[in-house]
């Protein structure tokens, strides 16, 4: 589930509790987590909702300025039945921790091995070890100079990327990438 930058500030802040979506499936349910740049957002509450009951503390409470702006947001935005996503900031995001870790135990250097043995053979080709690789001789170069020079498309590079970044081993920056001490540590060992 993808936030705006307006409802990941509201959550930040405490002004925003809830956002709008249009589903023709609901997939995430009360408890679904999502990693974010501010940290995890936990899903509270999910109720379909019919257009004209949205309220002006709806608007409000989901960053937008009134209620018109969240009805016309909405209309935007999908297919199918319109739903409330009660939402809260659950914590910070674990990959920082996670990617702060310089020194791998045999049990961490294993199960990433694991993991990433597994998304190589998922491919058409190893891609894990030259993604890490050309990050690191080549931090905070913006994402279309390296996926060309992988000869991937830039969407496809940068899901590869996020993957990777998901496991701790790289950050993302303004421009670019860097490896992370856990990834430093990775390619070292």
């Amino acid at each position: 589930m993808l936030f705006t930058l307006i409802t990941l500030r509201g959550l930040s802040d405490g002004t925003v509790d809830r956002t709008f979506r249009r589903w023709q499936v609901v997939r995430p349910k009360p408890g679904s987590r999502f990693t974010t740049k501010i940290g995890l957002v936990e899903v509270t509450k999910i109720e379909k909702v019919a257009e004209e009951k949205l309220t002006p503390t709806d608007a409000k409470r989901s960053g937008f300025a009134d209620l018109a702006a969240l009805i016309k947001w909405t209309r935007a935005k999908g297919e199918g039945d319109l739903y409330r996503i009660r939402i809260r900031l659950a914590g910070p995001d674990p990959r920082i921790a996670l990617r702060q870790q310089d020194q791998l135990e045999p049990d961490d250097r294993a199960t990433l091995d694991t993991k990433l043995g597994r998304m190589d053979r998922a491919a058409d080709q190893p891609w894990t070890r030259p993604t890490l690789e050309l990050i690191q001789r080549r931090p905070a170069v913006v994402s279309t100079d390296l996926a060309a020079e992988l000869g991937l498309p830039r969407p496809d590079f940068k899901i590869r990327v996020r993957r990777l970044k998901a496991l701790g081993l790289t950050e993302s920056l303004e421009v670019g990438y860097r490896l992370s001490p856990r990834g430093e540590a990775y390619l070292r060992d």
